[in-house]
């Protein structure tokens, strides 16, 4: 399918913004939220009936992507930085189920990083077996890794699907030798075809490919051949992320050359011709920046409107409460924001005194609530449905937002945005400044000490 976009709308909507994996955005939260705060919260969903989902974050890599956004840690691969790393997460996760106080359903379980496959295979079986000692694992739901197909070991694989997991995402990024060397990730094609034949062989349930667009030297002619790769090994979800710049934040990235990167029209270009090629080859678009195969229930899930997003990204079967172990890892539950220490010298520290290792979060208010719920409607769906929104906060969505019908107001008049009395539906062309329309619901954005430190939305 082809888009035209002019070069006017893309240098008016170009602008620092939000990816909105959270709202209130993670620099508006404080130090409000304490151990005591996040003990009180699990205590409470403990004496719900609510599901659980689970994400566990291994913060270990053996080298640094430059352009990596994650909590990683540079270490060798040997099994006594992993022993340590589990004295701690083993000690979070008992204090965790301690103050849930009963044995709980996961209903979405995923290990992410940094390389959680960097643990042994003794190590990953007693992270599983801690896990389960405390929770009842649903493996009928999402049960996801993700992992490094440098290094990932066949025997390992096999592990993981003995021990439930039904999922694995690999990161690619690109495959282009150029590209590769630049951003320090060496990951021939060829490698990449093995273990995605032996996810095949061994019958996990889906594979996903995470790749980025803008990268250092990345064009569209290399990109394209990157795509066809893809394409070739067939996975059934495609995450296609943009590149975020962001050197203030991560200090890495300043090792990659400015002036290597494409500019905007170009990676604009890039991002429609790989969306182009990813619809005419058997993949839907799913909401902001995914594809899955028609047939795969993600798929399904955003043709039905039932879609979901969390931290672990678009998720098909969403608990009712989020929790995250782990060094910088990140929760939210009872309407509240939970984040652990960011370095692991901190987050030790804490749990050696026996303490949560929560450093900050965001107890929402009710009007964060309804602005959490439009973003969240916006991008999962492109649509917000006023009467859902008048059923959930007893009150008119236009009125509720008459400062913000400006916005919407522009927004319809660049085709960004078609307004009915109903409804709000995002077209076609406005999908690709989602951000953007997101970012006219943001309260804390329009406040004059406002954090503007966010990648750019084209």
């Amino acid at each position: 399918m082809s888009l035209l976009i002019d070069k006017k709308t893309i240098q008016k909507y170009d602008v620092p913004g939000p990816r909105y994996t959270s709202y209130p955005t993670a620099p508006e939260w404080s130090d409000e939220v304490t151990p005591a705060v996040y003990a009180g919260k699990l205590a409470a969903f403990g004496q719900s009936e609510k599901t659980l989902s689970l994400y566990i974050h291994i913060p270990f890599c053996e080298s640094m992507c430059y352009f990596c956004a994650c909590m990683v840690a540079i270490r060798k691969q040997e099994e006594h930085y992993g022993d340590d790393y589990l004295k701690s997460l083993f000690r979070e996760i008992d204090l965790i189920a301690g103050h849930i106080g009963r044995r709980k359903t996961i209903r979405q379980l995923h290990w992410g990083g940094g390389t959680p496959t960097f643990l042994s295979e003794g190590q990953l079986q007693k992270l599983f077996a801690r896990i389960a000692s405390h929770f009842d694992i649903d493996f009928a739901g999402e049960v996801a890794i993700e992992i490094d197909p440098r290094r990932v070991t066949r025997g390992k694989l096999q592990l993981l699907q003995k021990l439930g997991f039904n999922r694995v995402s690999m990161g690619i990024q690109d495959f282009d030798a150029k590209v590769q060397e630049t951003v320090n990730r060496i990951q021939p094609f060829e490698r990449v075809e093995e273990v995605n034949a032996w996810c095949r062989e061994l019958g996990f349930l889906s594979i996903n490919f995470d790749l980025i667009y803008g990268l250092p030297l990345q064009t569209r002619e290399s990109f394209r051949d990157t795509v066809a790769k893809v394409i070739a090994l067939k996975p059934d979800r495609i995450a296609l992320y943009s590149f975020a710049y962001l050197p203030w934040m991560k200090k890495h990235q300043t090792k990659l050359d400015t002036a290597d990167l494409p500019g905007t029209d170009q990676k604009l270009e890039i991002f429609l011709e790989a969306r182009g090629m990813f619809l005419n080859n058997g993949y839907d678009a799913i909401a902001m920046d995914h594809f899955a195969l028609k047939n795969d229930e993600l798929a399904v899930a955003f043709r039905g409107g039932t879609l979901y997003r969390n931290f672990m990204g678009y998720t098909v079967k969403p608990a009712d409460e989020y929790v995250g172990a782990g060094v910088s890892a990140i929760g939210f539950l009872e309407h509240t924001y939970v984040q652990n220490h960011k370095t692991l010298p901190e987050y030790t520290k804490a749990l050696d005194s026996g303490a949560l290792p929560v450093e900050r979060g965001k107890v929402l208010s009710l009007d964060d609530r309804a602005r959490r719920w439009t973003i969240n409607a916006l991008i999962c769906q492109f649509e917000v449905d006023k009467l859902k929104f008048a059923d959930e906060f007893h009150t008119d969505f236009d009125r509720y937002f008459q400062k913000e019908q400006p916005h919407i107001e522009a927004c319809v008049r660049d085709r960004l945005l078609e307004a009915g009395e109903r409804s709000l539906k995002v077209t076609e062309l406005g999908k690709f400044f989602i951000r953007n329309i997101c970012m006219g619901f943001d309260w804390y954005l329009h406040q004059a000490d406002a954090h503007k430190n966010f990648s750019r939305t084209v």
